[in-house]
C-alpha cells in the first residue's frame, strides 16, 4: 500500500483522508519513505522536514477524526520551491548567500495551501534566484530528471518538477516568469501551469519582475493543479 500511496493524487489523497480510508500519517510516511528511495540520486528536496511533517499530519488526523470542517487538501503532502518564504522553515533561493536564512512569514501561496489542510514536508531545488532555465546551483548541485538521470529536471523549478514525477509528492509548487513551471513540466512529463497575475500573490521580486512571474502549482494531472490553486 506504501508504493500505492506514492501514486495517488492529492484529490484521491484527500478524499481518502476525508473518509478515513487512509490517515495522514500514514500517507506522510509512506511519500518520506519515497524520498529516502529516490531523492538521493535526483536531489529534488533539498530541505526536508520531516518531524514537523509527522506532526502536522498527527494534528490532521485528530481533526478528521474529531468531525471537523476539513479544507479541500486536507492531509495532503506537499512541496514548496525554494524562492517561496516558509515560516520556520530554511529558504534559500538557491543561493549562498541565503543558506541559512528562515523566514518569519509564510509566502501568500504557502499560506493558502496551508489554510487549505496541506502539510508542507520540504522545499525543492532552484537555480540561484531563479534565473535559469535548468535547476543546478552552486549550493546544493544539479536536479536529475528522473525519466533520464543523465538529463536535467529543467527549471527553475525543476526540483518540484523532479518530486513529483518521481512520486515523492502529489503536488509541488513552482514560480513562473518565462517558463519556469512550463519547462521543468514537459522536461518532466507533469501538468504545470502559470496562472495569470494576481491569481497568487508574490513577494520579494526586484521592480518589475512582479508583473511578471506568478506561483502556481505543478502535478501530475490537471485536477490536482485546480485544486491546489482553489
Amino acid at each position: 500500500m506504501s508504493q500505492e500511496i506514492c501514486w495517488m493524487s492529492a484529490v484521491e489523497v484527500a478524499e481518502a483522508v476525508r473518509t478515513k480510508r487512509l490517515s495522514p500519517v500514514e500517507v506522510v510516511d509512506a511519500l518520506l519513505a519515497q524520498v529516502e528511495r529516490t531523492n538521493p540520486e535526483l536531489n529534488a528536496i533539498i530541505t526536508r522536514t520531516d518531524e514537523l511533517a509527522r506532526e502536522q499530519a498527527r494534528t490532521a488526523e485528530q481533526q478528521v477524526m474529531r468531525g471537523e470542517e476539513l479544507g479541500p487538501l486536507h492531509g495532503v503532502p506537499i512541496l514548496i520551491k525554494d524562492l517561496e518564504e516558509t515560516k520556520g522553515i530554511r529558504t534559500t533561493f538557491g543561493s549562498k548567500l541565503y543558506e541559512s536564512y528562515v523566514p518569519e512569514r509564510d509566502h501568500p501561496m504557502v499560506e493558502r495551501l496551508k489554510g487549505a489542510g496541506a502539510i508542507v514536508f520540504g522545499k525543492t531545488n532552484v537555480p540561484e534566484f531563479g534565473l535559469l532555465p535548468l535547476t543546478d546551483n552552486a549550493l546544493f548541485g544539479p536536479t536529475k530528471n528522473p525519466w533520464n538521470l543523465q538529463h536535467n529536471a529543467g527549471g527553475s523549478s525543476g526540483g518540484s518538477a523532479a518530486a513529483v514525477a518521481a512520486g515523492m509528492a502529489p503536488l509541488a509548487t513552482g514560480s513562473d516568469g518565462g517558463g519556469s513551471i512550463r519547462i521543468p513540466s514537459a522536461f518532466c512529463g507533469l501538468f504545470g501551469i502559470k496562472p495569470h497575475l494576481g491569481r497568487a500573490a508574490n513577494l520579494h521580486f526586484p521592480p518589475g519582475w512582479e508583473t511578471l512571474s506568478s506561483v502556481g502549482p505543478i502535478a501530475r494531472n490537471v485536477r490536482d493543479a485546480a485544486a491546489c490553486l482553489t
